[in-house]
This record gives C-alpha cells, sequence and structure tokens, in this order.
C-alpha cells in the first residue's frame, strides 16, 4: 500500500507532465541547443568554413613532438596540472610581448585564468556576477551568440541592443539600456572585438563608451581574432580594473581540437574566476599543446599572414559581385548577405543547405551568412558554388 499523497506508475508518468520532465526548469523548454558542425554531408571533400577554425593543421614535427610527450611523460592515470602555473606564465609572457607592455605594466601568471575553451570563463563570470537575480548582461547583435545561450542556461537576463547598420554600437541605445534596465540591472557588457559574426573592431568612439561605464559594470571584451585583427585592449587594462580581455588558443594557434581559452584581467578579478573554475579542467594534453604552442609561435603565427591574404581575395571577388552585399573584416571570416531578394532570411538558410549538399559548410547567423576563410583551394570551391547559387537565386 502507498503512503498517502504516494503516486505510482511507470517513470515517464513519474517525471512528465505533458510532455516536460517535472524536475527540469521551465524556462529550458524555451532553449534550443548549440548545433555545431552539421552532419549528414553529401560530399566527400567537406570545406568546413563554419567555425572560424584555422584552416591549417599543427606541423607534423610539433604533433610528433606532442606525441612523444603524451607517451613519455603524462601519466594518463594521473590528474592533470590544477594550477596551470607553468601555461599561465607562458601566457602572460606573450600577452606582454604581444601588447609591447613595458617594465612597470607587465603582466604575470597572477593576471590569468585558463579555461576549457572561452565558453567556460564566460559561464564563470557569468556565475560571479549575475547569478541568483543579483544582475543581467547586455549584448549588441548580431554578435556571439554563446554570451546569451550560457546567461540563459543560468536563468540570467539578457538585454539586447540591436546594431546598426554598419555593425557598429548604437551607443545612445546601448547607454539608455544601462541607464533603465534596473529589475535586475546591467552588472555585465560583452563585447567582441573584433566582432563575430560581422569582423567590425571597436571604432574609438565605442571605445570611449566602453571607458565611461561606472567601474560595478564588467565590460568583457572577447579577442578571440586578435592574432588577424592585431587590435587589443590590454594596454587599458592597468587603468580599468572593471575590464577582462577573453582570448583563445582555438584560432590563430590551431589548437581548436584542445580547447584552451584565457582571461586576463586585473589580479583580483582573477582570483574570483579561479574560485569558481572546475579543479582539474584543462586536461593534460590540452596543457602540453598550449605551452609548445606558445613556444612555437614564431613557426605557427606568422602563417596568419596567408590567411588575411586570402580573406583580402575573398572579399574583392565578393565585392564585385552586384548580388552581394559583404563587409570588410579584421578577423579570418567575412560577413555577406544578399542584395535585392525579397525573402531574405529564405533565401540565406536555403543557400546555406544548397553549399552544405554541395560540399561547403558556412554559418547563417544574425541574418547573414558568415563565411571562415580556408586555404586557397577551399576558398575557390567556395566561391564557384557560392556564385552558382546566387545567380540560381536571382534568376529564380
Amino acid at each position: 500500500m502507498n503512503p498517502p499523497g504516494v503516486r505510482t506508475g511507470s517513470a515517464s508518468d513519474l517525471t512528465r507532465q505533458g510532455d516536460r520532465l517535472d524536475f527540469i526548469r521551465p524556462d529550458l523548454d524555451q532553449l534550443a541547443s548549440y548545433t555545431p558542425h552539421p552532419g549528414g554531408e553529401s560530399s566527400e571533400t567537406v570545406d568546413h568554413l563554419d567555425t572560424n577554425e584555422s584552416p591549417l593543421d599543427l606541423p607534423s614535427e610539433l604533433k610528433s613532438e606532442l606525441a612523444g610527450i603524451y607517451q613519455a611523460e603524462i601519466a594518463a592515470n594521473r590528474y592533470p596540472d590544477g594550477s596551470h602555473h607553468e601555461l599561465k606564465e607562458l601566457i602572460a609572457d606573450y600577452v606582454n610581448e604581444s601588447a609591447k607592455l613595458g617594465e612597470g605594466n607587465k603582466l604575470t601568471g597572477a593576471h590569468i585564468s585558463v579555461g576549457n575553451g572561452s565558453d567556460e570563463l564566460i559561464r564563470s563570470v557569468l556565475i560571479a556576477t549575475c547569478l541568483g537575480g543579483a544582475g543581467s548582461i547586455l549584448v549588441s547583435t548580431p554578435t556571439f551568440s554563446m554570451y546569451g545561450i550560457l546567461a540563459r542556461t543560468l536563468g540570467i537576463q539578457v538585454c539586447t541592443v540591436p546594431r546598426q547598420a554598419d555593425f557598429s554600437l548604437d551607443l545612445p541605445l546601448a547607454q539608455a539600456a544601462i541607464t533603465e534596465t534596473n529589475d535586475p540591472p546591467i552588472r555585465v557588457v560583452f563585447m567582441v572585438h573584433p566582432n563575430s559574426p560581422t569582423g567590425n573592431a571597436l571604432s574609438h568612439q565605442e571605445l570611449a563608451w566602453l571607458k565611461s561605464l561606472p567601474e560595478h559594470i564588467l565590460v568583457v571584451i572577447d579577442e578571440a581574432y586578435f592574432e588577424f585583427s592585431q587590435t587589443s585592449v590590454v594596454e587599458e587594462l592597468a587603468q580599468h580594473p572593471n575590464w577582462l580581455v577573453l582570448r583563445t588558443f582555438s584560432k590563430a594557434f590551431r589548437l581548436a581540437a584542445h580547447r584552451v581559452g584565457y582571461a586576463i584581467a586585473n589580479a583580483d578579478l582573477i582570483s574570483v574566476l579561479e574560485k569558481l573554475r572546475l579543479p582539474y579542467n584543462l586536461p593534460s594534453f590540452s596543457q602540453v599543446a598550449a605551452k609548445i604552442a606558445l613556444q612555437q609561435r614564431h613557426v605557427l603565427l606568422p602563417l596568419v599572414e596567408e590567411t588575411i591574404a586570402e580573406r583580402e581575395q575573398v572579399y574583392k571577388i565578393l565585392q564585385a559581385n552586384s548580388n552581394v552585399e559583404v563587409w570588410q573584416s579584421q578577423a579570418n571570416f567575412l560577413y555577406l548577405r544578399l542584395n535585392n531578394l525579397l525573402q531574405q532570411d529564405q533565401a540565406l538558410a536555403n543557400l546555406t543547405q544548397d553549399l552544405k549538399t554541395a560540399g561547403t559548410l558556412i554559418r547563417y547567423t544574425g541574418g547573414g551568412l558568415r563565411i571562415t576563410i580556408g586555404i586557397a583551394a577551399e576558398n575557390e570551391r567556395t566561391l564557384t558554388r557560392l556564385t552558382e547559387l546566387i545567380n540560381q537565386n536571382h534568376k529564380a
């Protein structure tokens, strides 16, 4: 006999009410999961131009070195280094070098936190600032979607301000959002520099606005594409204790498979992120890969110029197509829309699917198409397929 109030039945009867699991937060019903690298490609040769990875793998000699280290030095039965001390110091050296910071402003490992991809660091920032109704975040769309996705998974409100036609920030609208959002107030502003998916770097006016924000608002500036733009705000961190810079090894350093991201900020802010970081969050092999990439940056980073040259070539070809509107970029991708089509969204969705069928993966996002720059052969195939499909669309 069951106690009063206790019902029996199948597992699905007990855990579901309608189509929803009773123990799951109801607001999660409104979220869609992030879907990377869609499958089902029909072509044997697939050009992955949808996730802004480097088109170049690590040189074979570096991969051999990594394999040797795994064999000789990494004990698979032991947890990885949970302090990341050596990696942090190497990152700090690289940041100092790339930002040309003088002796008085040089960063140390105390200014660095390392994450399992930048996504983990973004999540830690959100937990530290806004969880439990303590605050909301501001994003300006179109932009990197994970800020909003991660915030909503934590029950954090997202204030969205649309960008202007040239993808610059609508500064009066952004300031109004800061001033008027009170329940809860905006605690974090996320900006990508240069922005994804549009490729434009922050302007002097936009940076001036970010500098004007009060210190109780955290400004997160994501520099995932720094090596392509060579535009950074790292030198500003000493004057702005409420600023945090994010970077990654997944793009120019060619380590997307290893998922290594890092945050740069004042030591007090970094110490908070370290409190929230999961223990042993970065596998030993990923740590070694990042160390080798930094030590061999003189080999890896010069080839960024090849990607930039390809980007400019692809841009010129697309710009000459009267059916396309394409924007200049300071990253490793280009953003475009189609001209003179009434059903723009449907046409772009169809075009993305048709390119996938032909063997090219690109990203349909923010009302446009983001195309990662690949090697010359990938870019040539993509331009040929894209041109044919666009011409068909406009004839139809």
